[in-house]
């Protein structure tokens, strides 16, 4: 039975998206998750959505429990995840409220758990391919469904994740840009990670709310910046949520 999660990031933390949801509140052997578990459905699919920074965004993106969050997830029968992600831009041609759909990662988080093998067992050595790490069906759910609603998006880039909450100094912004980053954020590592490590189909919507910290013509990346941008532009956010979940098989 297909059941989908949805991760919201900043801006989506309470989405609204299911009629009547049903609050779960629930523990791992990992630590509470960053949210309690809404349920509902959208047309006739299962839905289940968590917070990633709390209802009322008290988490820091370095102190999320991301090994938490994916187990409750995968322990509430989540067969595939969606999440959402305000990120900054790190090239002219994306701009503030065009939706990215990322194909490529880069990790530059420092102090986060990346994996649920604290130890192997003899002989059973768990080393999770990651050349392609955002999912490629899910995907192709997302950018057909933004042409066919014809949003401004951008059907691929190379998304990086910082650790935070800081945002980035000017060197270090144009050094992800030499690096071949397109877009940042400070949340989609490990998340998506962990999913590839349960076996969890993962793709991620970004929206573009700012130009981080390379542009000298302009001021740098500011969190009311962020949330100001988002904000104008979360319903496309959730309409293509909406509009892709019943597809998903």
């Amino acid at each position: 039975m297909t059941r989908i999660a949805v991760i919201g990031g900043s801006g989506l933390e309470k989405p609204g998206i299911l009629g009547s949801p049903e609050e779960k509140h629930v523990d791992t052997p990992y630590g509470k998750p960053s949210s309690p578990l809404l349920s509902g459905k959208i047309s006739d699919t299962e839905v289940v959505i968590l917070s990633r920074h709390g209802h009322d965004h008290t988490i820091p993106p370095s102190q999320v429990n991301n090994r938490a969050n994916l187990y409750a997830l995968k322990d509430a029968g989540c067969t595939h995840i969606l999440s959402t992600t305000a990120c900054g831009s790190l090239r002219e041609k994306i701009s503030r409220g065009d939706i990215v759909i990322p194909d490529q990662l880069i990790d530059f988080t420092h102090q986060r758990a990346t994996t649920f093998f604290e130890e192997f067992e003899p002989g059973m050595m768990h080393h999770t391919p990651m050349a392609d790490p955002f999912d490629h069906r899910l995907r192709e759910l997302l950018i057909m469904t933004a042409a066919e609603n014809r949003l401004r998006f951008h059907e691929k880039g190379t998304i990086i994740t910082i650790e935070g909450p800081r945002f980035s100094t000017r060197a270090e912004s144009k050094m992800f840009r030499v690096w071949g980053a397109d877009i940042i954020n400070m949340s989609v590592a490990p998340e998506v990670i962990l999913a590839n490590e349960m076996g969890i189909p993962y793709a991620t919507i970004a929206m573009s709310t700012d130009y981080d910290s390379w542009k000298i013509d302009e001021a740098p990346v500011s969190w009311e910046e962020v949330i100001a941008v988002f904000k104008k532009n979360v319903d496309r956010v959730l309409n293509l949520l909406i509009e892709v979940i019943p597809q998903i098989k």
